[in-house]
């Protein structure tokens, strides 16, 4: 058998799978020759196999260095469920001594790690003595200070793999500017040519950014629309308590919150219970997330603006990571950037600009009539197509409209009115609103009372939320509106303002979002023995079997082992534990 031959032979036997997907087959070729590399691939496109497979083909353990445990147990249950060999070493497990003696007696294809441990000289010297075949450094930005995650003992890990010169390193993230992904690979010691760029695109979820008006109303119309799990991101402890309570009582759904503050065991049976449902929803701060390897997220929503966008790139990929529709949407608030813009202040100066340039490319993606994806990708150094069809801005165009007049008024108003008040004050000014605090302050008698009418007025909250989002109105500690940014050049008449008019949302479901568009009731019956297979094995059901392996199943109704095992997603070892009692049930059908 030739090598490729064993290679794609290995492929079906593990992961039962007949071909590589994307960029995956080179990886996996660069490792098995020895060479380092950063593979920059899109959440959903198969990192894990790229270290997982050659783990199994070569002599020795790989290495995995991941940043939760939380995700090293969810990837541990996921390779043992292929039969491959892998243990975990971390602070959670009691069975560490076995561990450490699987490894020594070379038992083990796989040893994940965390890099506050991998750092240590203690644990370089425990892998002095034994086979190593590559090292894996999962969610490789967190090794760069201009990343978005950054963790400082990622920055150590060069030590512990230079001690090692004949193993390969294979860095892996979704989520990588060209700034970042240079810096990761200076770190770790990967050549320039060391870098395969799988490129960012996710073409299955869904993009959409609305303003926040009802978060309660606009996620329960959101979840009527999506009965399968979901991720809602709020800002604060507070926020995510208020919410999960709320929407359970609103939409009758179970939902839960997950945040740092939570007692450490309801929030570790929070994060089970929805890692293991197919219909729970969690509100968490952005904390929870990196460590759930889920691939049956329907929807992630964000209520308030992500830190950036290569953050708002990572949350949302938790969508849709097994090639399904999903949706990711946005509820933004002018409130939103104005704290953001407030929070630059306590940035370190050599950071600040960087951090305002984020910023601003976030409220470029959160303004743009254009497509969403495509402004997305083009951060990301990609050409892509105007159009992607499959966003807000493409399913539904918006119309962009000359304000330059209407930002000149309003930005009078703030300047003549002290630079102290919020927008409510500013409106009843400009549309010539004589309620008493307006009267009290003499602002009746500025010139810039009531010069605001009809089709203007209804421009004026939307051209407010576009000034502070661009930072041309700042707010001020106590809450009104300074002028920022560019605002003189604007009075000046040298700038001038457009802004997007959103059309009005359509309602309704969309017809691609159901996990089972066959309408067979041979899916219900499978997806039901799933759930029954998943809670006697105590694994999550993707660990049994992808929505999609169902779906062949139901398609192809396979008659023999054999037949089912050429389904893609049955591998030996699953098509072993599980075949019989599936194709009982297709039998039964």
């Amino acid at each position: 058998m030739s090598g490729n031959a064993g290679v794609l032979q290995a492929l079906k036997d593990t992961f039962g799978f007949d071909a590589f997907r994307g960029r995956q087959e080179e990886v996996v070729a660069r490792a098995l020759a020895g060479e380092s590399t950063l593979a920059v691939m899109p959440t959903g496109a198969g990192k894990s196999l790229t270290y997982q497979l050659p783990a199994v083909l070569l002599e020795g353990t790989c290495v995995v260095i991941s940043p939760l445990i939380a995700l090293m147990h969810d990837q541990l249950r996921s390779a043992r469920a292929n039969g491959i060999r892998a243990a975990t070493l971390t602070s959670a497990d009691a069975d560490w001594r076995e561990t450490q003696d699987a490894f020594r007696a070379g038992e083990l294809d796989l040893l994940y790690v965390a890099p506050e441990r991998a750092s240590q000289p203690a644990f370089r010297e425990f892998l002095s003595n034994s086979s190593l075949c590559l090292f894996a450094i999962d969610e490789a930005h967190c090794v760069s200070e201009w990343g978005h995650d950054f963790r400082p003992d990622y920055r150590m890990l060069r030590g512990l793999m230079d001690a090692f010169p004949t193993v390969p390193r294979l860095a892996l993230t979704a989520t990588a500017d060209n700034q970042t992904r240079a810096d990761v690979m200076a770190q770790l010691g990967i050549a320039d040519n060391g870098l395969v760029l799988a490129g960012f695109d996710r073409p299955n979820i869904r993009y959409a950014i609305r303003h926040r008006d009802n978060p309660v109303r606009q996620l329960n119309e959101l979840m009527a629309n999506e009965p399968g799990p979901g991720i809602v991101y709020a800002q604060t402890r507070r926020k995510v308590e208020d919410l999960a309570e709320k929407l359970a009582t609103a939409t009758g759904r179970p939902v839960l919150p997950y945040h740092a503050g939570l007692d450490p065991e309801v929030r570790a049976a929070n994060q089970a219970a929805f890692v293991a449902s197919e219909d729970i929803v969690i509100v968490a701060t952005v904390a929870f997330g990196m460590g759930i390897d889920k691939p049956d997220v329907r929807f992630v929503a964000h209520v308030g603006v992500p830190k950036s966008i290569e953050g708002y790139y990572q949350e949302t990929g938790r969508a849709g990571r097994d090639g399904d529709p999903a949706q990711a949407i946005m509820f933004w608030g002018a409130g939103d950037f104005a704290t953001a813009r407030q929070r630059l202040a306590e940035v370190d100066e050599a950071r600040r600009n960087a951090e305002r340039a984020r910023l601003d490319a976030l409220a470029g993606l959160v303004e743009t009539a254009e497509c969403r994806r495509a402004v997305l990708l083009r951060h990301f150094g990609e050409d892509p197509p105007s159009r992607c069809g499959n966003c807000d801005n493409c399913l539904e165009p918006a119309s962009v409209t000359d304000v330059t007049q209407l930002a000149r008024k309003l930005l009078s108003a703030v300047y003549r009115t002290g630079q102290s008040f919020g927008m409510g004050h500013l409106q009843k000014v400009l549309t010539g609103n004589e309620d008493e605090r307006v009267r009290q302050r003499g602002h009746d008698r500025l010139s810039v009372f009531g010069i605001v009418e009809g089709d203007e007025a209804r421009l004026l909250q939307p051209l407010s939320r576009a000034l502070q989002a661009r930072g041309d109105l700042v707010a001020t500690e106590h809450g009104g509106l300074a002028l920022g940014g560019s605002a003189r050049a604007i009075l000046r008449g040298e700038r001038t303002v457009e802004i997007v008019v959103p059309p009005k949302r359509s309602r309704g479901r969309r017809a691609d979002a159901t996990p089972n568009p066959i309408g067979d009731p041979l899916f219900e019956a499978l997806r039901a023995l799933r759930k029954e297979v998943a809670e006697k094995a105590q694994v999550p059901p993707y660990v049994v079997f992808h929505d999609s392996t169902l779906r062949e199943m139901t398609s192809a109704r396979p008659e023999t082992l054999a037949q089912l095992g050429r389904l893609p997603g049955i591998g030996a070892k699953k098509l072993e534990a599980y075949g019989e009692q599936f194709l009982r049930a297709i039998w039964e059908h």
